[in-house]
């Protein structure tokens, strides 16, 4: 199956992040370790940049989802940042990079839209130029501050590091989550 494939080769750019940093990992590295031909590394992806936005994305769907169900958004950000930790290790190779399709402009992309869907979905109506400003800024500094977690260690609990996202929230913002009750 081709997702198969695609998980194979998320676990060996995994590997190759052991021993080198991702701007320094070669698609051929990578289908090396895999076993597999690059014409298959890029039936699947684009460039390696691609391959760590689409585990990114696998990882991170599931809390999505279950925000989405009900569940809060403190919970859904407790889980995303215990996938995180599971994961340090590609996270940590993959928030490194500034390089173009990065995997912090591709969380920010993630994140925002997953808002505005969600938003959208509980109101019925999108979000005015204002609103998204606020959730914009709000996005990018939960990534900042998300990666800043990780880079130093890991320090807080998932659990303080959801609360402080929380209490960062503009008021506006906050006061629309509570009211559609995601926090």
């Amino acid at each position: 199956m081709k997702s198969d494939i695609k998980y194979k080769l998320a676990e060996a750019m995994k590997t190759c992040m052991k021993n080198t940093s991702v701007e320094n990992i070669t698609v051929k590295q990578i289908v090396d370790v895999c076993g597999v031909s690059r014409q298959s590394f890029y039936r699947n992806f684009i460039d390696k940049y691609d391959l760590i936005n689409w585990y990114f994305d696998r990882l991170l769907e599931q809390s999505f989802k279950e925000m989405g169900q009900g569940e809060t958004i403190r919970e859904g950000l407790i889980k995303k940042f215990a996938y995180i930790k599971q994961e340090r290790l590609f996270f940590t190779a993959g928030f490194k990079g500034d390089d173009q399709n990065n995997l912090k402009d591709h969380d920010f992309i993630m994140i925002y839209e997953f808002y505005c869907d969600l938003i959208r979905k509980k109101t019925g109506e999108n979000l005015d130029k204002h609103m998204r400003k606020l959730l914009e800024m709000y996005c990018q500094a939960s990534i900042y501050m998300t990666v800043q977690w990780l880079m130093k260690g890991m320090k807080e609990s998932e659990e303080e590091l959801a609360d402080l996202m929380i209490d960062a929230m503009p008021d506006m913002l906050h006061k629309l989550f509570k009211e559609i009750e995601l926090v």
